[in-house]
């Protein structure tokens, strides 16, 4: 059985190990500086802590941000399936 909650994309529990100020699941996901993941959608990501661990990627001019490492990998294998408008 892993470790991982349920619904996270990797090993890695979806906070990536950012300590409790950081982390995205404890703040309101309307608050400012947050977005959220292409990959795994609707969870909530702070764009300052995901650009401190390096969780983006810059695509077709926009930049993404990601919940997690495992994230980018599967972004970077089909960009445009992340991308797609609704």
């Amino acid at each position: 059985m892993s470790d991982s909650p349920a619904g996270s994309c990797c090993s890695v529990p979806s906070h990536g190990g950012v300590a409790a100020e950081g982390r995205a699941d404890l703040l309101a996901p309307s608050a400012e500086g947050m977005t959220t993941c292409p990959v795994m959608a609707g969870t909530p990501v702070v764009i300052a802590t995901a650009e401190a661990a390096g969780l983006y990627r810059d695509y077709e001019g926009s930049r993404y941000h990601f919940c997690c490492a495992g994230c980018g990998p599967a972004f970077d294998a089909d960009p445009a399936k992340y991308t797609a408008a609704a």
